[in-house]
């Protein structure tokens, strides 16, 4: 008798997206630089004290170029600037995590309203939302900023409330395509609330597009993080922060370059690995590419 031939295990949702993004090459460098500086990030304390190195200020070393004591130089205070990058990125990846991920529950609350219930409270909502995108979202996060005062939390909540209309928009987008599928239906005819059907079978089928969304505005979060800072109205100094370092080495440009050169490498790089990323997940996403 011959033996009967298993039938190939099915892949699950999460296995068959690794498996796409993992034929991205340039979705794969972009993950793994992400990483690489989350890292960097969590271990910095370990990597460089902070009240010794990174804030501590030794005038007899400033602006020196890069060398086999100070990898990347010192800045106009003498503090090493490869130390103050590590902590700076730590400061920039809070914020702009922390600030998506506000944003993501209020734009997103928003818009599963906005698409589920439709009508005039999608009319209501939907017009707010337009009206908060007329306003450039850097010029509205300086607003905020400047009427709240300078601090991490005023800088969170700035690029947060700049945010949520794009959260918004495409989270009332994907509901409104999938608010009518039969399932839908079944749970409304088993008893389920609309709290109930929004948070259990609308909101996972449109993880997908928010997915993508999330890794593309961290790294809009973090330029503007970086962008605010270098303006003065965000972290406050000696706290070390990618822009503030930028606005600090703008007045040595000719005499110490190494000032600005490596905090704006720092920007480009984590900027581009993160649309790298997002890029990728919008395409392991993508159901049409399913095989």
């Amino acid at each position: 008798m011959a033996a009967t031939k298993a039938a190939p295990k099915k892949r699950s949702q999460f296995e068959e997206v690794w498996r796409r993004l993992k034929k991205n090459k340039m979705a794969m460098i972009g993950l793994a630089i992400v990483v690489f500086l989350v890292l960097l990030a969590v271990f910095a304390d370990f990597l460089f004290n902070y009240e010794e190195v990174v804030i501590k200020q030794n005038t007899a070393i400033r602006l020196q170029g890069p060398s086999a004591e100070h990898w990347f130089g010192t800045d106009e205070f003498g503090r090493d600037i490869l130390a103050r990058l590590v902590h700076g990125g730590r400061i920039s990846l809070v914020v702009g995590v922390i600030a998506v991920a506000i944003a993501l529950v209020l734009g997103g609350t928003l818009g599963a309203i906005s698409g589920f219930f439709g009508g005039k409270v999608d009319m209501l909502i939907s017009r707010a939302m337009d009206i908060l995108l007329a306003v450039p979202s850097l010029l509205l996060s300086i607003t905020i900023v400047s009427a709240l005062g300078p601090s991490i939390i005023n800088l969170m909540i700035a690029i947060a409330v700049s945010s949520v209309p794009g959260y918004a928009r495409i989270v009332r987008s994907s509901v409104m395509t999938v608010r009518d599928n039969e399932f839908v239906e079944a749970a409304k005819a088993i008893g389920a609330n609309d709290a109930q059907i929004i948070a259990s079978h609308i909101l996972p089928n449109c993880l997908a597009p928010i997915i993508v969304q999330v890794s593309l505005k961290v790294a809009s979060a973090i330029l503007s993080t970086s962008g605010l800072s270098f303006l003065g109205l965000g972290v406050k100094a000696p706290t070390p922060e990618w822009g503030s370092m930028l606005s600090g080495g703008r007045a040595y440009l000719r005499n110490a370059p190494h000032l600005t050169v490596f905090p704006g490498l720092c920007i480009m790089l984590t900027i581009l690995s993160m649309n790298l990323l997002g890029d990728g997940l919008r395409d392991a996403l993508d159901p049409k590419l399913k095989q």
